[in-house]
Parts: C-alpha cells; sequence; structure tokens
C-alpha cells in the first residue's frame, strides 16, 4: 500500500538503474514488489498491501534478483532485510517512484486513483472521529482501499505497520512529514446512576472516596495518558483496561468515574460531566507519514482528508458540540 501501488493497473515500465552500471534494464513492475517487500519486510505483509499471493511476491523480487545479478535481501526467520545492495536500489527506485507519480498526477481523477492506504489511529479517535468518515472517503474514490489501525497503542512507521499514523506524541526525528492535526479535550465523567448511589462530588477533595475506571499503568502506550494522579490518587479501581472504549462503557454501567476524552463520551446518553468548571486536560494528536510517502496521489487525497476531517470537527473535538 505504498505509494507506487497507485500505478498497479497500468503498463509495465522500463528503466535503466544507472548509478548500479547495469547492462540490463529493469521492470518497474518488479520494482513495486521490491519497494513494498523492503517496507513491509515479511512476504505476507507485502503480498496484503498489493493484494496478491505471497508466492508472487516472492516471485517477482527473485526475477529482479536474477534481473539485476545481485542479492537484494537477507532472508531471516524474522522477516527480510534489505542487504547492501538492496540498500543502494532502494533510494534510486524511491526516487523513480517519486518522478512517476508527479508525472501521472495530473490526469488522475477519483476514478483512477487506486491502491491501499494503511492508516494508525488510537483506538478512541480511530473509532469514533475517523471510521465513519473514511467510508465516505471510499465512496468519492472508490478504487482506494484503506485500512484503519484503531488500537490502544502506538503505531510505529519505523515497523512499517501503516503509512500514515495519528498519534499522541510527535516524533523528536525521522525521516517523517509530520503536522499537527488537532487538540481534545478530556473531562471527568460518570453515569447518573453512580452519582446518585454515591457521596456528592463537589470539589477535588471529594474525589478521594470514590471509585475510578481507568488505564493499566504499567501498559500505557504514550507519557501523553498519564493525566489521574494530577487530580486524585485513587484508593479503588473497579476496572482498569487498555482500551479507552472499554473504559467509557464501564462508566456508562456505573462502574466509577474516568477521565474520558469529549469527542468519545458526548456521544454516550448515560454520561456526566463532574466538576466541569475545575478539571479538563488538553492533548494534541500529530500526524505523520514517511517522506517517501509525500509525492504519491492516494497518500495526499488521505492525508488532505485527515486534516479537513480534523478541521471540521474542531468544536467536537474541545468538547464544545
Amino acid at each position: 500500500m505504498q505509494m507506487y501501488s497507485v500505478f498497479l493497473h497500468s503498463e509495465p515500465r522500463m528503466a535503466r538503474i544507472n548509478s548500479m552500471d547495469l547492462e540490463p534494464a529493469v521492470d518497474w513492475d518488479n520494482l513495486r514488489f521490491f519497494l513494498e517487500l523492503s517496507r513491509a519486510g515479511k512476504l505476507t505483509v507485502a503480498a496484503r498491501r498489493l493484494a496478491v499471493d505471497h508466492t508472487t511476491v516472492a516471485r517477482r523480487v527473485q526475477a529482479l534478483e536474477k534481473s539485476l545479478d545481485r542479492q537484494l535481501f537477507i532472508r531471516a526467520k524474522a522477516g527480510y532485510r534489505l542487504s547492501e545492495a538492496g540498500r543502494e536500489l532502494l533510494a534510486q527506485a524511491e526516487a523513480m517512484e517519486s518522478a512517476i507519480a508527479s508525472i501521472e498526477q495530473p490526469s488522475l481523477t477519483a476514478d483512477k486513483l487506486s491502491g491501499q492506504v494503511r492508516i494508525g489511529a488510537t483506538e478512541g479517535y480511530g473509532t469514533v472521529m475517523l471510521a465513519s468518515q473514511l467510508a465516505n472517503l471510499t465512496r468519492d474514490y472508490p478504487h482506494l482501499g484503506v485500512d484503519l489501525l484503531a488500537v490502544p497503542r502506538s503505531v510505529r512507521l519505523a515497523r512499517h505497520e501503516a503509512d500514515i499514523v495519528i498519534t499522541l506524541e510527535r516524533p523528536e526525528r525521522g525521516p517523517y512529514v509530520i503536522t499537527k492535526l488537532t487538540d481534545y479535550v478530556l473531562r471527568l465523567y460518570a453515569s447518573e446512576a453512580y452519582l446518585a448511589s454515591h457521596p456528592p462530588i463537589r470539589s477535588r477533595e471529594d474525589l478521594s472516596g470514590h471509585i475510578f475506571v481507568s488505564y493499566i499503568e504499567d501498559l500505557l502506550y504514550s507519557k501523553e495518558l498519564f493525566y489521574l494522579d494530577e487530580i486524585v490518587r485513587p484508593r479503588q479501581h473497579s476496572l482498569r483496561s487498555t482500551s479507552i472504549l472499554a473504559q467509557q462503557e464501564a462508566v456508562a454501567a456505573g462502574a466509577g468515574l474516568a477521565i474520558l476524552p469529549a469527542f468519545s463520551a458526548r456521544k454516550e446518553p448515560l454520561l456526566k460531566e463532574v466538576l466541569v468548571d475545575e478539571i479538563e486536560f488538553t492533548r494534541t494528536f500529530w500526524m505523520l507519514m514517511p517522506v517517501e510517502n509525500k509525492d504519491l496521489a492516494r497518500m495526499r487525497v488521505c492525508w488532505d482528508f485527515l486534516r479537513d476531517v480534523a478541521a471540521n470537527s474542531h468544536d467536537v473535538m474541545m468538547g464544545r458540540a
């Protein structure tokens, strides 16, 4: 599902890799498989992204190696990693990929845009805010396939788990295109049933005697999720979970209090904000993708779409809707 997948339906192209001093021309169609395997690291993952069988990926890569008379990958139990010759070819193949994308982009229409894009996002944002919106995107681009990884953990570009990632922490370094996507707020919630059956909460001091639902601390995937200790040291947890949506369901069922994203909690009619004027946390979602993806048409379409979704949802994300 990398950038060159846009050209799956194009006629095979031939290009000469001059800097490798090669006599034979190189089939661009084989280079697509090389690029995908270099990014995925596993035959099965590359095959899924290219919508082919894993044996096809292996056969195409072997054909490329034979035509170049070079071993491009080192095979191991953990997967495929580039050899020295593979690393040399990678830079040139990516340059070709970008050049072809630039040539074809002007004539690319919704009917012609194709391929897979894998988007990684936090569980709450991916499920509550993106899933329905991405359905609209795929209706507008009928040949575009989108994988949404909405999971309660960090999705890592460095491991080729996704093409575009929405994360809580801005990377300090790396070959990425990065943008601030949106801020969002979290507030304290409980069900009306819980509040009616427990002592009243008029100030933060009253919280110490209450029951909480929260994350499992030693499994937190981001330092940005450490916020409960800022308001109280709970004496009792009725439930802890790695899933923010599981926490929300438990709180709606009366299990206790929890800090939840306003954009998600607002959709649950059984939830009520607690200490509205006293407790609010603001966090930021960052969006990033590998630099080599930036010139690929389908990546740009998804990138711009995700930015538009965030901009149009600003009031919801800030708890004002």
